[in-house]
């Protein structure tokens, strides 16, 4: 009796906790999946701990992830989904690093945005997807806080520049002439310098493959499962 009581109450605060985390009872359970899904949503959280009303993705949490999903041999691919306002610079390329050196085959999707540091981790995919309406901002490397007025933070600053700049045209098909007048376009962003690129844009200028959501991701993703087991099969 005193069991079934102890499963009741359990069942209730479980169902309690649902409603308050997703504002229903009844939540969809996605299947067990040969498919990652990741998600990159607010600000990327680096170094620095940002104020608990911020929405972020800390990368110590994500790159233990990213090192699982390489071990396990029953995840054959991921899926990126990235609605992110950028955050810490070397937090990102850190993290793009890793997506890029993922020998599984990788895919991203920009939803409602993709700016900032979040430009090298959409591209950083062996394809990615933009849907119509997402953004993406690009623009120089800021610093906040306080800055040294002499030249070797002026050279710091220009070299963490690059690193960015070679990262996203050494993964995408965007020419460097071309990323670099995106980046410092005058008169795009009110008050500032830089590009707020559109779905179809990204894709003309070739910073991301193509335009597309969940069903031409996860068609793509199975493309790649796909050529990868039959390039397996062949070197056997």
């Amino acid at each position: 009796m005193e069991k079934e009581k102890k499963q009741d109450d359990d069942n209730k605060s479980a169902l309690v906790e649902k409603i308050q985390q997703l504002g229903q009872s009844n939540v969809p359970q996605a299947p067990d999946s040969n498919i990652h899904v990741l998600t990159i949503i607010g600000q990327v959280e680096g170094h620095i701990q940002l104020p608990p009303q911020n929405k972020t993705t800390k990368y110590e949490h994500l790159i233990p992830q990213l090192i699982a999903i390489e071990q396990n041999p029953k995840i054959e691919a991921v899926i990126i989904l990235l609605n992110t306002v950028g955050g810490d610079v070397e937090a990102g390329l850190a993290l793009s690093e890793m997506i890029a050196s993922i020998s599984k085959p990788t895919v991203s999707i920009v939803l409602g945005g993709g700016h900032s540091i979040g430009v090298p981790i959409a591209v950083a995919t062996d394809y990615s997807f933009i849907v119509p309406t997402a953004t993406m901002i690009i623009h120089p490397i800021r610093l906040t806080g306080m800055v040294i007025g002499v030249p070797q933070t002026f050279e710091y600053l220009d070299k963490m520049q690059d690193r960015v700049v070679n990262f996203v045209i050494g993964h995408s098909n965007i020419a460097e002439e071309k990323f670099k007048d995106l980046m410092f376009a005058k008169g795009n962003l009110t008050r500032d310098i830089g590009s707020n690129v559109v779905g179809a844009d990204a894709v003309e200028y070739g910073l991301i493959d193509a335009i597309g959501g969940v069903k031409e991701a996860m068609e793509k993703v199975n493309e790649l499962i796909g050529k990868t087991k039959h390039n397996g099969s062949e070197t056997q």
